[in-house]
């Protein structure tokens, strides 16, 4: 890496541009995560249940007793183990006057590197998880004249398929963000007409979810974590993607940091290190309660 860029002496503060955090939160926030049983250090598995429907009864006769229920397991396991480490020589934070003090660096590479791609696998392995299933994305090109009813056809089949509808977020790029925003002014448009006024608002649930905006680099569904995270070859933009937390489970297997101070062994310079083995699922019974509109 380039020589260490040394600050003046009362500069004692970073000043890294537009500071990222989890764009996903709510899904690594999913109520799943604490719900579901570890059968090993890296599998945890999902119960299913199944049951028949009602039938008509009498009160003359009485029905052979059986089990009218069916319960399976669904496995997942985890596979994305990550690390990360670094040395520091105690002359260098001195010379940069604490800019370069392990709190400040491990700070930086939190907002700058983990958490992005934190948020690029969570949104790229659902994508990837969810057309395994064999679903396929809406591929519609959005406009101010149509992103709202391609947003409605997205809730219409959540709805048919029971999905809850308190508790749906809407992750959208900053340009579909635009669209919608203006979508919605124009429904509120009052039109003067033939000396009269109307009002031209459609209805919509558009109001009824909460809106995320995720910058487009991190909207992408394939990447290449080789080193961090960048965009990967042949990925497609991702323009919506509407979820239900229930679907979603991010599970953490281990995770471990610790600051060694300057030994023999670091020849005299002080050593982080962090790993973590954690990894994002769909419920596969639940797949209905994710929807997305991706680059054709």
């Amino acid at each position: 890496m380039a020589a260490l860029n040394y600050a003046k002496e009362y500069s004692n503060v970073l000043a890294q541009a537009y500071p990222y955090t989890l764009n996903f939160g709510d899904l690594y926030a999913t109520e799943n995560n604490g719900r579901y049983r570890w059968t090993g250090s890296k599998t945890i598995e999902i119960p299913t249940i199944s049951t028949t429907g009602r039938v008509d009864s009498n009160r003359d006769t009485i029905a052979v007793a059986q089990r009218n229920y069916d319960n399976a397991w669904e496995p997942k396991v985890l596979t994305n183990q990550r690390k990360w480490s670094t040395l520091v020589h105690p002359a260098d934070i001195n010379q940069t006057n604490y800019v370069a003090s392990i709190g400040n660096i491990t700070k930086v590479y939190n907002e700058e590197q983990k958490f992005p791609e934190m948020d690029a696998y969570c949104i790229s392995k659902i994508y990837a998880d969810w057309t395994a299933l064999g679903n396929t994305a809406d591929t519609t090109v959005l406009t101010t004249a149509n992103v709202l009813e391609v947003f409605d056809k997205l809730m219409e089949k959540m709805t048919e398929a029971r999905v809850p509808e308190n508790g749906r977020i809407l992750y959208v790029t900053p340009v579909v963000n635009t669209l919608i925003k203006n979508a919605k002014e124009i429904q509120r448009t009052v039109n003067i007409k033939d000396g009269g006024t109307s009002l031209n608002r459609q209805t919509t649930d558009i109001d009824t979810v909460k809106i995320i905006k995720v910058p487009s680099n991190l909207m992408k569904t394939a990447y290449d974590f080789t080193t961090g995270w960048k965009v990967g070859a042949g990925a497609k933009q991702i323009f919506m993607s509407l979820v239900h937390p229930s679907a979603i489970i991010t599970p953490v297997s281990y995770q471990f940091s610790k600051l060694d101070e300057p030994t023999a062994v670091t020849e005299g310079k002080y050593f982080y290190f962090e790993e973590s083995f954690e990894d994002v699922f769909i419920l596969n019974k639940k797949a209905d309660a994710i929807q997305f509109v991706v680059e054709a």
